[in-house]
């Protein structure tokens, strides 16, 4: 049971070391002991310890790059963390409280756009601001005229400022205008810049809505507006009728102007087109009220006060109760639908029109049925109240009682013997004519007193006048 120390050293506990360093030696083995009692007998052998590693000496490249490596790792963890806490800050809500316009002007740095949005209270800090615009990928900054949304963050304003995206404005040209009138409004409008050159020729700009940028010029607008028209009047000079008797794009804008400022309603304009198409096929005279005016005043398009008769009969190369067929031009800028009415007119037999009362004119065929209409008319300009004395279209007094009286085709006096719509002959001074071109109260196409469809409004109709000369 009890043994002694072994002499014979294991052989699966040889040291390897001991091999390594002394082939030929034997190795120095760890001695086992004899256990001296039972409970020594039963204890574990002490494992040997572990071998020591072996010094391996690192080269100076290999140190630098591991030393870089371990740099850039920090470095790139720490660029991560700045980003992240710049990009909640850029993202953060503005101070803006509420919408708001500003105008950036041109020729604006990163540092002078970044010190008008602080000033106008959009952002609070210019620094970040710069920085994201430099260093933020984002395309460049444009001048302009921008709105900012309430709480607009930094990123937001960044992204108003470069895309371009400014405010857009809108200026509205009538149809009817003339030339000069729409110059004016241009010239009137203080967001455009730049002057006009000259002014256009007569009929030659589109009436409508058009939209700008803050720094867009006066002639911008005029060339867009030209170019318009020009688009316009060849689509519908290419599919006008064949019985229309213009043999130009010019002529049918010429007939369209008078069209136009002889009807505001749009139902009206493709009849009002046929009863000139009529005349000028007859080679009656059209005895338009407006080319009056227009023979008279040009392109500042309203006289301010009726018409005298005198003017009625008085030689201008517009006016086309002394004229033939078409004047020499256009006496305003009519709109799309006045050119599509003239070039396709409806198919009437209509010679005459005069205003009905209730905002629209009506029509006939014969004299006889056109003196009816005209004394329904009288009556109902007799039946309203007297212009007030502030009016625009003023009273005229009446002329030599020599000249035989006439009186604008737009709304006649309220004498009985007073001429209506058309050219009627009376040898009684006292004419009242107003010319409505200005649009105010007195102007038929907005007095919408009698419906003249019903007859519990129609009022009584006195006894027709002597015949009118032949009008339209």
């Amino acid at each position: 049971m009890f043994f002694r120390r072994s002499k014979t050293p294991a052989p699966e506990r040889i040291s390897q070391d001991s091999i390594a360093q002394d082939p030929g030696d034997e190795p120095a083995l760890p001695q086992r002991l004899s256990p001296r009692s039972p409970g020594e007998a039963i204890k574990p052998t002490a494992a040997p310890p572990p071998p020591e590693k072996p010094v391996r000496e690192r080269s100076g490249l290999v140190g630098i790059i591991s030393g870089a490596l371990t740099f850039a790792v920090v470095i790139a963890i720490a660029a991560m963390i700045g980003i992240t806490l710049f990009q909640r800050q850029v993202r953060e809500p503005g101070p803006l409280n509420a919408d708001k316009v500003v105008v950036i002007p041109p020729h604006s740095g990163t540092g002078e756009i970044a010190e008008a949005l602080k000033r106008e209270g959009v952002i609070d800090h210019t620094g970040l601001f710069e920085f994201a615009a430099r260093f933020g990928g984002r395309p460049a900054l444009r001048a302009g005229e921008y709105m900012f949304k309430a709480h607009a963050s930094i990123a937001d304003a960044l992204d108003t400022v470069t895309t371009g995206r400014q405010v857009q404005h809108a200026i509205t040209f009538p149809e009817g205008l003339t030339s000069e009138q729409i110059v004016t409004r241009l010239n009137d409008n203080d967001i455009l810049s730049g002057e006009i050159n000259e002014i256009p020729p007569e009929g030659s700009l589109l009436p409508d809505t058009y939209k700008f940028e803050r720094g867009a010029t006066r002639q911008q607008i005029v060339n867009l507006m030209r170019a318009k028209q020009r688009e316009v009047l060849n689509q519908i000079w290419l599919r006008r009728s064949a019985d229309v008797p213009v043999r130009t794009p010019a002529e049918m804008v010429t007939l369209a102007s008078i069209v136009e400022k002889e009807t505001g309603r749009a139902d009206e304009r493709p009849r009002v087109a046929g009863v000139f198409i009529n005349r000028l096929n007859k080679r009656m005279k059209l005895q338009s009220d407006p080319t009056i005016v227009y023979g008279l005043v040009g392109g500042r398009g309203t006289l301010g006060r009726g018409i005298l008769r005198s003017e009625i009969d008085r030689p201008t190369p517009y006016n086309t109760y002394a004229i033939e067929g078409l004047p020499p031009g256009p006496i305003a800028n009519p709109g799309k639908a006045a050119l599509e009415a003239v070039a396709n007119p409806s198919r009437t037999k209509d010679l005459y029109f005069v205003a009905d009362g209730s905002g629209g004119h009506a029509f006939a065929d014969s004299l006889e049925g056109h003196q009816r209409n005209v004394a329904r008319w009288r009556a109902v300009e007799k039946s309203r109240q007297a212009p007030p004395a502030d009016s625009v279209d003023k009273v005229e007094p009446g002329p030599d009682p020599s000249v035989p009286g006439r009186a604008s085709a737009f709304a006649p006096g309220t004498a009985p013997n007073t001429n209506a719509a058309f050219a009627l002959d009376s040898g009684t001074p006292g004419t009242r004519a107003f010319d409505a071109s200005e649009g105010t109260r007195l102007d038929p196409l907005k007095n919408r007193s009698y419906d003249l469809g019903s007859p519990k409004t129609v009022p009584a109709l006195a006894d027709p006048t002597p015949a009118p000369r032949g009008r339209r």
